[in-house]
């Protein structure tokens, strides 16, 4: 089969799948509950054809019906599953990351970029609370204001790099936030230079993180691995002088070990 990514309108094209699969992504953290209305409103959808998904999808186990809500059930984690139990490799690298988070007292995740967002796809935590928000495995962040996210668009060739951002919407979540593409844009460049991402409370106050490749033996990228922690407690000093090279060691280690 080859590399060609299809589009609604294909022939090959299964508009009924990809409604569906939207339905399911519909549900997350600030909408765990919905209404018939609501899940129309959030896919864009009629209240008919979101109602024959929502149906279809509690036939099968994956949505939970309680009067006019509802909500994914237990099952829909065997979708992700599926995805982790694909990937041997990452039991290697959460032994890694538990390895940082127990020397140096700071959670430590790897991500990989799924569109315009980083998705969370290992993490140890440590027991300090950084941002309003809980991050664990299948959060998604704005790939411009992470530093994992910076990590992998530096990995992207130059017309997928430009696709990107001719397209990303930009936010001053902080007064330290890059609001402009042109900014962003030499920030990516850095980190291709450097090989490494900094962003300092660009995404949350007091939240200061590092991140690098993270290469199997083979070549292949299998994301960015970042230690994050709290700029009150953490000088950039020691971020770059302890934590990034501690952070390049365990990105050396995945790639000798990973073969």
């Amino acid at each position: 089969m080859d590399e060609q990514v299809l589009k609604p309108g294909d022939r090959d094209y299964v508009g009924a799948l990809a409604a569906g699969l939207e339905v399911l992504q519909a549900f997350d953290a600030e909408h765990p509950r919905m209404t018939l209305s609501e899940v129309a409103a959030r896919t864009d959808m009629d209240r008919a054809k979101a109602r024959r998904f929502l149906l279809t999808l509690h036939a099968l186990g994956f949505v939970k019906r309680s009067g006019r809500q509802f909500e994914l059930t237990p099952r829909v984690l065997q979708l992700g599953y599926a995805y982790q139990a694909s990937n041997q490799y990452r039991a290697v690298i959460q032994q890694y990351l538990e390895d940082i988070t127990a020397e140096l007292g700071e959670s430590s995740s790897l991500a990989v970029l799924d569109g315009d967002d980083v998705v969370y796809v290992v993490r140890s935590s440590a027991p300090h609370r950084l941002m309003a928000i809980t991050l664990s495995v299948g959060t998604r962040l704005p790939a411009a204001y992470t530093s994992m996210g910076r990590v992998l668009l530096a990995q992207l060739p130059d017309d997928e790099l430009e696709a990107y951002l001719g397209r990303v919407t930009l936010a001053a979540f902080t007064p330290a936030s890059v609001i402009t593409v042109e900014a962003l844009r030499q920030e990516i460049l850095r980190t291709r230079e450097q090989g490494y991402s900094i962003v300092d409370q660009e995404l949350d106050s007091g939240l200061r993180s590092a991140a690098v490749p993270v290469f199997a033996g083979n070549g292949e990228l299998l994301g960015a691995i970042n230690i994050s922690t709290n700029a009150a407690r953490v000088s950039m000093d020691t971020l770059v002088a302890s934590y990034l090279p501690r952070l390049q060691q365990a990105a050396d280690q995945v790639h000798r070990t990973t073969r």
